[in-house]
């Protein structure tokens, strides 16, 4: 068991203005997969409260007990009807909108006289690993400033550290229901549509992973 490549996939409860976040279920399905091409793998999952506080304290306790080589971070993008890799954090954090604790930011960055700090090319792997489902996947360079870019920054943080080797957020649209008839306006992308879109993500996420531990053996 210590042998297998450890991979932490995370995504977000409800916040203000979302009262249901469909990362939740899709956590849940990623991480109960049973693939041959899983099998030296142990998935674990994690799922934030929409707080600072619990991505502080909550982060490096969950990268202290899983020791995770790879870790995929899903979020929601209420407003965006397509997927979206992230390439990047910014330096940015909203003070307008308070988090589920009705905590406001007291500042606009995260870090003092830092630029935006990028996930990696692993991303465009990613990208085209969900585009080969079928779905819509599209590149980003803009996180927002809001839980979604504090948790990314974090990760990268993390990963310059020498926690994970390899992070990646996603952002995922509000979901379609299964056979609903699909009207103009009404989010396009069902459950099932952006579990597959997942999956191709997540094995891509475990070879880099795998690919990463043999280079360092």
């Amino acid at each position: 068991m210590s042998d297998k490549l450890r991979i932490l996939l995370t995504g977000f409860g409800p916040f203000p203005g979302a009262p249901y976040n469909p990362t939740q279920p899709l956590v849940a399905r990623l991480a109960q997969l049973r693939r041959p091409a899983l099998d030296d793998a142990a998935i674990f999952s994690h799922i934030f409260p929409v707080t600072y506080a619990a991505v502080d304290q909550q982060l490096p306790e969950v990268l202290a007990k899983e020791k995770p080589d790879a870790m995929l971070m899903f979020g929601l993008a209420a407003r965006t009807p397509y997927l979206r890799i992230e390439s990047r954090a910014r330096n940015a954090v909203t003070m307008l909108w308070p988090d589920a604790a009705n905590t406001r930011s007291s500042k606009r960055g995260i870090a003092a006289n830092a630029d935006a700090t990028i996930f990696g090319p692993h991303t465009a792997r990613l990208l085209r690993a969900a585009r080969l489902t079928g779905i819509d996947a599209r590149p980003s360079r803009d996180a927002g400033a809001y839980l979604c870019n504090y948790l990314s920054w974090r990760a990268i943080e993390n990963v310059k550290g020498g926690g994970p080797r390899l992070a990646a957020f996603v952002h995922i649209p509000l979901l379609a229901r299964s056979g609903a008839v699909r009207r103009k306006g009404a989010p396009r992308i069902t459950l099932e549509e952006l579990v597959d879109a997942g999956e191709a993500m997540l094995m891509e996420m475990v070879q880099l992973a795998r690919k990463g531990r043999n280079t360092t053996a």
